[in-house]
Parts: structure tokens; C-alpha cells; sequence
């Protein structure tokens, strides 16, 4: 199958599952995407989806293993990384991005960060507003 036609697929995949996420209809979301990540093992949008749906469905810590599969297999890949920082984060308010456009520059910076002392113990410290 050629990059276009893949492209084409992933693109109807991924406002399927959006649009049955927000209209709470995700039944058979799961296989829907579990046959995508066979279809296409390369691809890191399924991995991505899998994560959404499962962190809706209160599942976060195997959602998370799906966003780092999805950055994994495509390290530029901006939604896995995304959504996996929003998973992880502190401050937890934001949107899931299923595709590029929905990760935007202006979203909130994370308020926290890690400064390491000269013993190596990470401390989170509040970052100072700009």
C-alpha cells in the first residue's frame, strides 16, 4: 500500500474515532484501532488513538504506553508527545491532540520543573511566570 493511501486511511481513522470519543460512543473504538495497528505497524496515529481512548476511559498508565509507542515509532510525531506530556504533567488541563493541527504553540507551559541538587535528588520547583 502506497504513503498516500495510508495517509488517506489514518486521516478517515482519526476523525472517526474523535468524533465517537466526544459523542461517547466508543464501543468498538478499540477494535477499530487494534486492527489499524495491525494494518499498519509502522504507523504511530493508532498507537496515539489507543492512548486518547484509553485515557478516557480512566486508564492512564496504559494509555501513556501507547503515546510512547506512538513517539517511538515517529520521534517527530508532535501529538504522541503532546498528549504524553499532558498525561504526565502536574497540571493536567489542556486537550488531547489526535492529529498535528490540534497541538497549538499557545498552549500553557507546564508550571513545574525539575532542579537537580549537587547530590543528584530532583526537586520540582514552580517556574517563575513570564
Amino acid at each position: 500500500m502506497n504513503q498516500i493511501a495510508e495517509n488517506l486511511d489514518m486521516q478517515a481513522l482519526i476523525h472517526q474515532i474523535r468524533d465517537q470519543i466526544q459523542l461517547c460512543q466508543t464501543a468498538d473504538c478499540e477494535q477499530r484501532i487494534a486492527q489499524a495497528m495491525q494494518q499498519y505497524p509502522h504507523s504511530p496515529v493508532p498507537h496515539n488513538l489507543m492512548g486518547i481512548l484509553l485515557s478516557q476511559q480512566n486508564e492512564p498508565l496504559r494509555a501513556m504506553k501507547h503515546f510512547r509507542a506512538a513517539a517511538a515509532l515517529e520521534p517527530t510525531y508532535i501529538p504522541a508527545r503532546c498528549n504524553l506530556e499532558l498525561c504526565t504533567s502536574l497540571n493536567s488541563s489542556g486537550s488531547f491532540a489526535y492529529e498535528e493541527q490540534d497541538f497549538s504553540l499557545t498552549q500553557p507551559v507546564n508550571p513545574w520543573k525539575v532542579i537537580w541538587d549537587e547530590k543528584g535528588v530532583g526537586h520540582l520547583v514552580r517556574r517563575k511566570r513570564q
